[in-house]
């Protein structure tokens, strides 16, 4: 299931946002898009791409002490923290770098952070970045478990997001809604296409999707 279209960014043409239309289910809503950022993840000259642009929302921060990456965005965040090391944003790390940290999930799907990896997040300036953000509710789960290890949210940032802030922190992103303005995210049990009969095209999360 790949009938790709796209948005190029408009300052960084290897920054490209890949969507597909259809009926996809998410672990918190029906949405009529599934927004492939795989190889933006995963291919070295987007990834690059990807995380220099987002340091640019950034730059004027006082300090990032550690970037938390989700949904498998470790590539993008070590460019992200590169270039904002480059840039001169201060770290109060003893090492006066930035932490790039991946959490792992326990069987619930709540955040924990072991203990050798513990001290990355508590009472650090943390910096979160995902791939993309549809409802919120994902992300509002891990900024309570970073809140939860001591770590202090002191912004999000997103590929994709169609929301603009969670739990009262504004999400930057280099994709919104204003660039798929019919992009919608419905309820499971109040989704319209469920209703007409439309066949979910496929089950998607942080990691892919995985066709019906």
């Amino acid at each position: 299931m790949q009938n790709y279209k796209k948005i190029d960014y408009s300052r960084n043409k290897d920054v490209v946002l890949r969507y597909i239309p259809g009926h996809f289910i998410t672990p918190h809503s029906h949405v009529n898009y599934y927004m492939d950022l795989s190889d933006m993840k995963a291919r070295q000259r987007e990834a690059r791409a990807t995380g220099e642009e987002m340091a640019e929302m950034y730059l004027a921060s006082a300090v990032v002490d550690t970037i938390i990456c989700l949904e498998n965005m470790e590539v993008v965040g070590a460019y992200l923290a590169n270039k904002l090391t480059k840039a001169g944003v201060i770290s109060k790390n003893a090492h006066k770098t930035i932490y790039v940290v991946g959490p792992e999930y326990d069987s619930s799907g709540q955040i924990i952070f072991r203990e050798n990896v513990a001290h990355m997040v508590k009472d650090k300036n943390v910096l979160v970045l995902t791939a993309s953000v549809s409802t919120g509710s994902s992300l509002s789960n891990a900024l309570e478990n970073i809140g939860y290890y001591g770590g202090h949210v002191i912004g999000v940032s997103a590929i994709f997001s169609a929301a603009s802030k969670v739990m009262g922190i504004p999400i930057l992103s280099l994709y919104s809604t204003a660039d798929l303005p019919d992009y919608r995210s419905f309820s499971p049990d109040n989704c319209p296409m469920c209703k007409a009969g439309e066949k979910a095209d496929a089950i998607c999360n942080g990691f892919g999707y995985s066709s019906l």
